[in-house]
């Protein structure tokens, strides 16, 4: 600092020399108009200017020349010159023109020379205005400042009024944090060319946040800049700022004195609503000026001019309730004068918009730097204070404060306090030091007095008691109830007891502060009396007072603010809170400058804990609102982060008044607060807090910071249930970028130990933590797993930690990563460790450990019986480390791998042996070391350690550099090393040498059995190269199964390295496969391979791919494949020029049945090339097969293959597909079936899967398929004219040929003349009508033409089947065709010339009424019966009606007719009488049927009437009352209902009336008493009876089911769902003994009425022993048990005739199921089994076994929805073989998916038409089974297997054999692993795929 002069002392002309050097820096920076001015001056000087005046050289030595003349001169010229200086010059510091003017000023008036010359130039140079102007700004300027300096001095004076302890900057530390300055905000600190100041300091590195410095030190250099202060609050920012101003008022500090000190506080800025300009604010509301305006404006005008000048602390930016707002526009300038909203002021200076170039100090809490972010140029944090100044303020405390009696308490308390977390957390701040020791003052008191009143009391007993209780003492046996009363007071060990919890910490705080209040004896309610022993507490006395200060508390807390004025507080409280100090006054500048009083709490703290009593004992605070304040608060700082003025600790004064301890201190205060004072609101509130601390145990999204605040809060609680719930949602608490301190392990402590044995995982990442918490670490005691990663961490950490490990006796896991450990740490940690014997992973990786460190630890990990994984990597560390890794761990048995990844990664885990997994065998170890650097001797030392290990499953060397002679050294040692997998060398070979270095191990080291290299990559050449090595797994192989496989991939080898290759493997003949693909070995290495393959006598498969092999190399392997006898399939593509693959056979005796495959694929196979290859292949002797798919084939080509095809007498199979394009080559090849008479099948299409079949003998018939052609009516005509000529066919296919109605008429007309016997298939061609009635006249003129289906839909079918002998039955289907009268016409006249035609379909052809009118008149049956079904939607209702009416009147050859649904059914015979009329379900009404009356009226002979399914109502019953009478051969009536109907009297006397009839359905009515009573009398004639779904009266039914007693000729009964009581079972059981007759019995679905079933289910069944005449049974859902089933198959033996049985959805055992099965083995005529919906298994499936195939006429069988296995589809699968008439199986859903067998099976059962496989998560394989049998059943229509696990291969092999079956219709595949595009894929090709639900 500049010390203060006298200017009277000084002479200016040596203060001219004392500031030369400064002189000539502001002249230098001067315009040159200013220096010829100052030059001017001088006696002799020139006015005009020089023309060099310009240059810098010359401007430089006028200015030395005139500072040297003036330094010379006399004072009065000298004092002159400074004055005109001053004047002219800019940016000349304050202080040096302040002294430069005092000086001259003093010159001139001591001068006795006056110069009136100079003083006239002056004023003739310079207005009188500027001349006046600068000497009266400095003068207020420095009246300013020492206005100021008296300020903060009279503020400091009161703020240390009560000081503890001196306050010293020096003494004051600041940990340093980096800024984050925006990128496009410059540096506008002034430099020293644009101010005179001093230069600014250098930042300094503010990269660490660790560094540390003291305040003083941190604010050097802050001039010019905008700095930011961080610090708790109560950690003593504004009292630091004051100590600042003081020292500044004194010339101290770090802010020059020079400079104005502007002191503002947030709090009160906060204040200021109304705009203010930078004048206003300065002395309005914080200098208001002692004179006028010309003063203000003069030190406005010098503050603007200079405002480097000038320092702006602005303290307290917490508690500002807006935030400062960053400025985009970096040029823009505030005027000074424009009045702003403050914080818009304030942001103008903190942004350099206000008086660029000041100093600015802000002060803030650490959460609001958040806001200064772009704008601060330095950032420190005001550290907390340590133990030892904690100490010492405590001492200095009891000196300063106490009394001299009470100095002594300054030990105790001290103790106290730095044993108690809380309450030395709380006393790391300053303000809460202090509020800590007026806590412990008042405790240590209140205890003395209470020790002394003790004393004093025990004086005055007895001393025979004294001695009696001296003596309880000594020996401990003191009551529970004695020790109570004896420990009233709070001492424990004879030491004062601290609160547990930081709320009970405030309590006593409260209390104690209270206590203080030294007029509390004039209150009458507190006053004691004697009847009162015990005293009241501070917070009992001051209820009402608590309760109006709590409310103050909450008010403040919603609105924000924690200033309040005198008017808001009652006089008394607030009396009382200035006495106690609760309430600080604070003195605030009101708007218009007055000063006011306002007062605010000691510390924010104690404001939230008040504000916390009052949400826990006020009602007047909602539950909403305690949930909207209840939430965690992160440490971590969030822009968006709504500005609080508080410290955000409300919560946990929340949930520690929840705690049961803070009960009765609630109640007491909630009656002051209006309350009930009863335990149940106070408790219903803590039961809220502690239920919203419940749900923050439970969630899973708290961050780090967030789950210590959790800590924190279950902590305040002490409930030890939440803290259990805290650790059992999160087994490892994340303790992640945050600063911990002592009391945060404390409560982390609290929080682990309710997890007891489960223990809890600790993460501490990246936070910043003193040693001392190590300290407190070891209170946790369930700890599993520690972890430690961040760079500040190092070898002290770890050093202490090393201290406290051995205390963690469950931990299993521990981290120390990406830290700074070396091997001194390591050493400690490993010293350690060895006291751990329970850890399981260690982690130690990315430090600095060396080679060294990494020595440490593998000394101990032999020492760690449980250890599991260790992770060493990145330390900095050589190949030695991992060398001595792998050295130290040979011996270890555990050992499972050890993985080094170059430097990077250094992993070891072990395998740990147990009770459970000792059974299991032990895998060898493995070792990875990767990318590492080696040489021969570095490869000797790892070769010497490898030998140590008894046994290695994988070595993995790849990557690192390499050369031969390490590589030799491997192979050398190689033999020597105990490996069972496989070696891998990636990168190690890069030559042919190192090659057959590696190729002589295969003969060489017998274990060896693979080895592959791979040098080069066709498809990139940066692809490593490939080297491993594989061996025989330890174990011994018979000769015959050892496997040998050589791969030398992508080498490089040409025919001289291949001879190496041979000579290294030696006479190793053991070779099974050979992989020598991708080298250029050409034609001359494959000779050279034949010959010596009869030396490789174990080779299976030769791979020679892309080798540069030519059609001269193909020609060869053609002749090898027919001479060498093994060789069993050559495999080649582009004619040799890539794939060439040869198989081979094991060693075997000749046999010639196995079929030998030569493929030659993607080739441009010439005439020539086809030529050699079928001579070569002439000579083969072996079923074979020739495929050249894929290629191109040329007419010629093709010719010479048909030449060659009668010679090739061992060819079966000829495969061209995709060889054929055009009609013509297809025609060509079709010609085989005349040249050679081996053929069975010629299967061509376009472009696709076209193959040849063969015989070795001639074939009886052959199959041809042409398809997806475009056959022009020439090819079709050859094509026609090669059949006529060839051999028999069973099948002709040529769909999608394009033949259109000419092609295919073409094709009919010539049917008589082909030989073929099954069918013609013509789909897919186009056809219209005309051509349907062609191919329909087929029927007329073809004898043989059995069926004609034709559909013109979207399906486009037309088939056409043939018998091989004339004169059968005839059949025509039509479906979706679209026909118009004509073609209705013509078809029946077609027909009518058809004597044969006995069946006629017509679906969906959009048949009006009248064509199918004219159709019955034209239509001409011969004498057979000819049934006729027409189904078009709209034959419904009143339309299917009328057409029955229609019918019955034009025809007199219908002899039954029938509408279901939308279909008619006609039987024709010509002549016949009408004898059935159906109309079921077809939605007729009663109304409708009048006009049938006159018809049936003439059908004397009208036997069957059936009107099932209708809505017949009341109409429909008076039909049938008024024609039953009239229908005296009526044996038949079916009026089935599914809604229900009642059956009146009237309808049963009709049916009484009907004496004919003898088979009744009612299924679905209502029957009512009378009509039951009516009806039952003709129960006795009826055969049949259907009363299913019936309903009637308990005295119905009775009457009912005794009537069928009498029913001695009934042969069929049907009761499905009828209800059962108990009169009616037992009437319905002895009806069915009174019955002999019975065939057929439905009793489905009666099990829900039949109570209890073990009763009636037996008594049923008994009474059916004498049914022997059954033939059918239905006794679905009878949930039957055991004694159920047993009763059963007691009667199936006797059921001799039983052909259909139903026991689905009964529950049946497997056991049961087995005794079933078992007892139907006597049923010889059983057609039907049904089983489904049980619980049948493995057992019953093998009973089927056994019983099905002796059961020959078996058609369905259901065993859906039970649980079979696989060993139960096996035993199905042999019964299924034995099935030959078996035509429907429903497997769904059986429990298994190992179905192939049971498919495979089906092949045997040529009649099955349905099979149901869905719902079994079958695979491919089933798929691909089921689509074999398509040959061998013919008659199959229907396979559903949806909800399966069939791919798109699966369905492709399906729709491939559909191409062979025209006669299938449908696979259901909805829900398979089929995507939607493969899907439709797969429909559009064949519309019977069907892929969805319906």
């Amino acid at each position: 600092m500049d010390e203060e002069v006298d200017p009277d002392d000084e002479n200016v002309n040596s203060v001219l020399v004392q500031e030369y050097s400064e002189l000539f820096h502001i002249l230098s920076s001067q315009s040159p108009t200013v220096i010829m001015e100052l030059c001017e001056m001088m006696p002799g000087r020139n006015v005009g200017r020089p023309a060099s005046a310009d240059s810098p050289a010359a401007v430089t030595e006028l200015i030395k020349a005139m500072l040297e003349y003036y330094r010379a001169a006399s004072p009065a010229d000298c004092a002159d010159f400074l004055q005109r200086l001053c004047m002219l010059c800019e940016n000349i510091p304050m202080h040096l023109e302040s002294r430069l003017v005092s000086v001259a000023a003093c010159a001139d008036n001591g001068s006795e020379n006056f110069n009136p010359r100079l003083t006239n130039e002056k004023s003739s140079s310079l207005p009188a205005e500027q001349q006046l102007i600068k000497r009266p700004r400095i003068d207020y300027w420095e009246q300013c400042i020492a206005a100021v300096r008296r300020l903060l001095l009279r503020r400091w004076e009161r703020l240390s009024e009560h000081l503890v302890r001196e306050v010293q900057l020096d003494n004051v530390w600041v940990s340093l944090r980096m800024p984050n300055r925006g990128k496009e905000r410059p540096d506008q600190t002034p430099g020293s060319a644009d101010r005179g100041s001093r230069t600014p300091e250098s930042d300094g590195d503010l990269g660490s946040s660790e560094s540390r410095v003291t305040l003083e030190t941190f604010l050097q250099g802050c001039a010019g800049k905008v700095t930011v202060v961080v610090g708790q609050a109560g950690s003593g920012k504004t009292l630091l700022m004051s100590c600042l101003g003081q020292q500044w008022a004194h010339g101290l500090g770090p802010i020059p004195s020079t400079c104005l000190f502007i002191l503002l506080e947030f709090r009160q800025l906060r204040l200021l609503s109304r705009p203010l300009s930078l004048s206003d604010l300065l002395f309005q509301h914080y200098l208001p000026p002692e004179s006028g305006n010309d003063e203000k404006q003069a030190i406005v005008d010098y503050l603007l001019s200079n405002p480097e000048h000038s320092c702006w602390v602005l303290d307290g930016y917490d508690e500002f309730d807006s935030k400062l707002t960053r400025q985009e526009a970096q040029g823009e300038v505030l005027g000074p004068e424009y009045p702003l909203p403050v914080a818009d002021l304030i942001s103008g200076l903190v942004n350099r918009q206000l008086l660029p170039g000041c100093t600015v100090l802000v002060t803030c809490r650490l959460r609001d730097v958040m806001d200064l972010e772009g704008v601060s140029d330095k950032v420190g944090q005001l550290l907390g204070w340590d133990w030892q100044e904690i100490k010492e303020y405590v001492d200095n405390f009891f000196e300063v404060k106490g009394e001299s009696t009470n100095r002594a308490l300054g030990m105790q308390a001290a103790d106290l306090l730095l044993s108690n977390r809380h309450l030395l957390a709380m006393s790391s701040l300053p303000a809460l030091c202090n509020i800590c020791c007026i806590c412990l003052k008042h405790l240590l008191l209140e205890d003395k007095e209470r020790v002394a009143v003790a004393q004093s009391r025990e004086e005055e007993r007895k001393p025979e008691t004294r001695k009696q209780e001296t003596e309880k003492g000594l020996k401990g046996v003191w009551t529970a109830e004695e020790r109570r009363g004896s420990s009233k007071d709070l001492r424990v060990d004879g030491r004062c007891q601290i609160p547990t919890t930081l709320t009970q910490v405030y309590l006593t705080v409260l209390g104690a502060f209270l206590s203080r209040d030294s007029d509390n004896r004039g209150k009458p309610e507190k006053a004691t009396t004697t009847r009162s022993p015990q005293r009241l507490t501070p917070l009992s006395q001051y209820r009402s007072e608590l309760c109006e200060l709590s409310r103050l508390a909450w008010r403040g807390l919603e609105e924000n603010k924690m200033l309040f004025m005198e008017e808001e507080i009652s006089q008394d409280v607030l009396e009382l809170s200035i006495r106690t100090g609760l309430l600080l006054q604070v003195e605030l500048r009101h708007e218009r400058g007055m000063l006011v009083n306002a007062y605010c709490f000691i510390h924010l703290t104690m404001q939230e804990f008040l504000a916390a009593l009052r949400i826990m004992t006020s009602n007047d605070v909602s539950d909403t609102q305690l949930k909207k304040r209840f939430s965690l608060k992160t440490r971590w700082m969030t822009k968006s982060d709504q500005r609080t003025v508080f410290t955000d600790s409300l919560h946990l004064y929340v949930c520690g008044l929840a705690s049961s301890h803070c009960t009765p201190t609630l109640m007491q205060l909630d009656r002051a607060s209006g309350g009930k004072g009863g335990p149940s609101w106070v408790q219903t509130r803590q039961n809220l807090v502690l239920k919203l601390l419940k749900n923050l145990c439970h969630s899973n999204s708290l961050t780090g910071p967030k789950i210590l605040e959790l800590c924190h809060c279950v902590q305040e609680s002490q409930n030890k249930q939440l803290a259990k719930e805290v650790v059992s949602t999160r087994p490892i608490l994340e303790l992640r970028n945050i600063r911990l301190l002592p009391n945060d392990i404390d409560a982390v402590a609290f929080v682990v130990n309710s997890a007891a044995n489960s223990g809890v995982g600790l993460d501490f990442r990246a936070c910043s933590m003193e040693l001392e918490c190590l300290d407190v670490l070891p209170s946790c005691q369930y700890i599993n797993s520690l972890s430690f990663r961040s760079r500040k961490y190092g070898d002290k950490l770890a050093e202490k930690l090393s201290s406290i490990l051995p205390k963690f006796t469950t931990l299993s896991k521990l981290e120390f990563c990406v830290a700074s450990l070396t091997a001194t740490g390591a050493a400690s940690l490993a010293s350690a460790l060895q006291a751990c014997p329970g850890i399981m992973e260690l982690n130690l990786s990315d430090n600095n450990l060396k080679d060294e460190g990494i020595n440490h630890i593998a000394n101990i990990l032999n020492k760690l019986p449980k250890l599991v994984s260790v992770k060493l990597g990145q330390n900095n560390t050589s190949l030695t480390a991992v060398n001595c890794l792998i050295r130290k761990l040979a011996s270890n048995l555990n050992i499972q791998h050890i993985l080094a990844d170059g430097k990077k990664n250094v992993t070891v885990t072990f395998s740990q042996n147990s009770v459970t997994n000792s059974h299991k065998t032990k895998s060898e170890p493995a070792i990875n070391l990767l990318n590492q650097e080696w040489n021969k001797s570095e490869m000797q030392k790892l070769a010497n350690s490898l030998v140590r290990w008894p046994a290695l499953s994988v070595v993995d060397l790849s990557g690192g550099q390499w050369d031969v002679e390490t590589l030799r050294t491997l192979t050398q040692f190689l033999p020597k090393f105990s490996v069972t997998k496989k070696i891998i060398l990636n990168g190690s070979c890069s030559s042919v040498e190192g090659l057959v270095v590696l190729t002589a191990l295969m003969s060489d080291c017998p274990s060896v059995m693979e080895l592959h290299i791979r040098l080069q990559s066709s498809s990139d050449p940066k692809d490593p190269i490939v080297v491993s090595i594989v061996f025989s797994g330890g174990t011994e192989r018979p000769a015959n199964e050892v496997s040998k496989k050589l791969c030398l991939s992508s080498c490089g080898l040409v025919p001289a390295d291949l001879e190496k290759v041979w000579r290294s493997l030696g006479t190793s003949s053991d070779l099974t496969i050979l992989d020598l693909s991708s080298n250029c070995l050409g034609n001359k290495s494959l000779k050279k391979l034949l010959d010596v393959l009869p030396r490789l006598r174990n080779i299976q498969e030769i791979n020679l791919s892309n080798n540069d092999i030519s059609m001269e190399g193909v020609a060869m392997l053609a002749g090898a494949l027919c001479s060498h006898k093994n060789l069993t399939q050559v495999d080649i593509s582009n004619r040799g020029r890539e794939q060439v693959l040869l198989k081979f056979w094991p060693v075997r005796s000749n046999d010639n049945q196995e079929l030998k495959l030569f493929r030659i694929n993607n080739s441009n196979l010439l005439p020539s090339d086809i030529s050699t290859i079928c001579k070569k292949l002439v000579r083969c002797h072996h079923c074979l097969e020739l495929d050249v798919s894929h290629s191109s084939l040329n007419d010629e080509a093709i010719e010479n293959l048909l030449k060659a095809l009668p010679k090739m007498l061992s060819l079966q199979r000829l495969n061209v597909s995709h060889c054929i394009a055009s009609a013509a080559e297809a025609l060509v090849l079709v010609r085989c079936l005349m040249l050679s008479h081996r053929v069975t099948s010629v299967e061509l299409r376009s472009q696709s899967e076209s193959v040849i079949h063969l015989d070795r003998v001639k074939a009886e018939q052959s199959s041809c398929r042409l398809t997806h052609f475009d056959l022009s009516s020439d090819n079709l005509e050859r094509l026609l004219k090669i059949l006529q000529e060839g051999p028999l066919l069973s099948a002709l296919d040529l769909s999608n040929n394009q033949l259109g109605d000419r092609g295919v008429k073409h094709v009919v007309d010539s049917l008589p003349g082909l030989k073929i016997t099954s069918y013609v298939n013509l789909s897919s061609n186009g056809l219209s009508q005309q051509g349907l009635l062609d191919v329909a006249s087929t029927l007329c003129m073809c004898d043989n033409v059995s069926d004609v289906e034709v559909c013109l839909g979207a399906e486009e079918r037309c088939l056409i089947w043939l018998r091989q002998y004339g004169g059968c039955e005839k059949t025509l289907s039509v479906r979706e065709s679209h026909l118009q009268h004509e073609h209705v016409v013509r078809l029946a006249e077609i027909l009518s010339d058809c004597p044969s035609l006995t069946k006629l379909e017509f679906k969906n052809n959009l048949l009006k009424l009248e064509w199918i009118e004219d159709f019955l008149k034209l239509l001409n049956i011969g004498e057979r019966r000819c049934t006729v079904s027409i189904e078009e939607y709209w034959i419904r209702a009143e339309e299917a009606f009328g057409l029955v009416c229609r019918c019955l009147e034009l025809s007199a050859n219908i002899q039954t007719i029938r509408v279901h649904h939308t279909t008619l059914h006609l039987s024709l015979m010509k002549s016949a009488e009408l004898t059935s009329i159906s109309l079921v379900d077809c939605a007729v009404e009663g109304h409708q049927l009048a006009p049938l009356r006159s018809i049936m009226q003439s059908c004397s002979l009208l036997a069957e009437l059936d009107f099932s399914h209708n809505i017949l109502g009341m109409e429909g019953a008076e039909f049938l009352c008024s024609v039953l009478p009239l229908l005296p051969n009526l044996t038949s009536l079916s009026i089935g209902s599914k809604d229900r109907v009642t059956v009146n009297e009237k309808l049963s006397e009709a049916l009484l009336e009907c004496t004919s009839l003898q088979t009744l359905n009612l299924s679905g009515y209502e029957i009512e008493d009378t009509a039951a009573q009516v009806m039952t009398r003709m129960f006795p004639r009826l055969l049949s009876l259907n009363l299913s779904h019936c309903g009637w009266s308990a005295a119905g039914g009775l009457q009912i089911f005794q009537a069928l007693g009498q029913c001695v000729s009934l042969e069929g009964l049907c009761l499905d769902s009828v209800h059962l009581d108990e009169d009616s079972r037992v009437s319905l059981a002895q009806s069915l003994r009174n019955n002999k007759s019975l065939r057929s019995l439905k009793l489905n679905n009666i099990t829900p009425v039949m109570e209890p079933l073990e009763v009636n289910g037996v008594h049923l069944l008994a009474a059916m022993e004498g049914l022997t005449q059954m033939e059918e049974i239905g006794l679905d859902s009878w949930r039957m048990t055991d004694i159920e089933v047993e009763q059963l198959t007691r009667l199936l033996p006797v059921w001799t005739k039983l052909r259909k049985i139903s026991l689905s959805k009964n529950k049946i055992s497997d056991q049961s199921g087995d005794k079933v099965v078992e007892a139907l083995i006597g049923c010889s005529h059983l057609e039907e089994l049904h089983l489904s919906s049980n619980h049948l298994k493995d057992l019953t499936a093998a009973r089927m076994a056994l019983v099905l195939p002796s059961l020959t006429h078996i058609r369905v069988l259901d065993i859906s929805d039970n649980s079979i296995g696989r060993e139960g589809s096996l035993s199905l699968s042999k019964a299924i073989m034995y099935m030959k008439s078996l035509t429907k199986i429903n497997l769904t859903s059986v429990g298994t998916s190992e179905l192939c067998a049971v498919a495979a099976s089906l092949a045997h059962c040529p009649l099955i038409q349905d099979m149901g496989l869905g719902w079994n998560n079958c695979g491919d394989e089933v798929a691909l089974e089921l689509a074999k049998i398509f040959l061998f059943c013919k008659k199959l229509t229907r396979i559903d297997l949806e909800s399966n696990n069939v791919s798109v291969a699966g369905a492709e092999a399906l729709a491939k054999a559909l191409e062979s079956c025209p006669a299938f219709q449908l696979i259901r595949l909805w829900r398979n692993k089929v995507s939607s595009t493969e899907a439709k894929r797969l429909r559009d090709k064949d519309g019977r795929m069907n892929f969805s639900s319906t």
